[in-house]
């Protein structure tokens, strides 16, 4: 951590549910891990009975995951880190990492990230999309449907102007097992 506070990296419901103080944000940049559907939820979107899916940075080496960068100030980062922690390791499948992040203005930044652990028994990084679609349709968890955190993630991705095209066909395809139209659908989210 830096002495004038810290950076966290959000990729998935940090990006438009932050729930901590931050004075910055950046679109940046994290080399070396993919977005992924890859981590069984079984408390947040999904129950140990029928585990929903949630995004996490699946290690691969090659790839590149665009985001947010959140900078807190350093009066917050204790409080933050201890909510983060909370929320993010709750069921310890993620590992919380630093890695250097690339903001949109050239600068890297050390930042704080919760990386999926490959050898965590909620580790899925094997299913295809039609395989996620199915999961994400259906689940529903103490946070809420699987499908409106695919619905909100895509949005405030395309929001930022950040092209994922995983989650763009996992949307579409979600959204036609719900018998929910993408346009209907983009045309609630514009209005939430």
């Amino acid at each position: 951590m830096e002495q004038s506070g810290m950076w966290v990296f959000g990729y998935g419901s940090l990006i438009w549910q932050p729930e901590f103080r931050f004075d910055a944000r950046h679109i940046a940049r994290l080399d070396g891990f993919a977005r992924s559907f890859c981590m069984r939820s079984i408390h947040h979107r999904g129950t140990a009975a029928a585990p929903g899916l949630v995004l996490a940075l699946d290690p691969k080496p090659g790839s590149a995951c665009d985001g947010l960068a959140f900078h807190v100030a350093a009066e917050d980062c204790a409080q933050t880190l201890d909510d983060l922690r909370a929320r993010e390791l709750v069921s310890a499948a993620y590992l919380e990492q630093i890695h250097r992040v690339r903001l949109e203005d050239g600068r890297q930044v050390q930042a704080v990230c919760y990386v999926m652990d490959p050898d965590h028994i909620q580790y899925c990084g094997a299913l295809t999309l039609e395989e996620q679609a199915q999961v994400i349709a259906r689940a529903t968890g103490g946070r809420g449907a699987n499908r409106d955190y695919l619905y909100n993630t895509a949005a405030h991705l395309r929001s930022l102007g950040i092209e994922d095209c995983d989650l763009s066909w996992l949307e579409t395809r979600v959204r036609d097992l719900a018998g929910i139209g993408v346009e209907a659908g983009r045309t609630h989210e514009d209005a939430l």
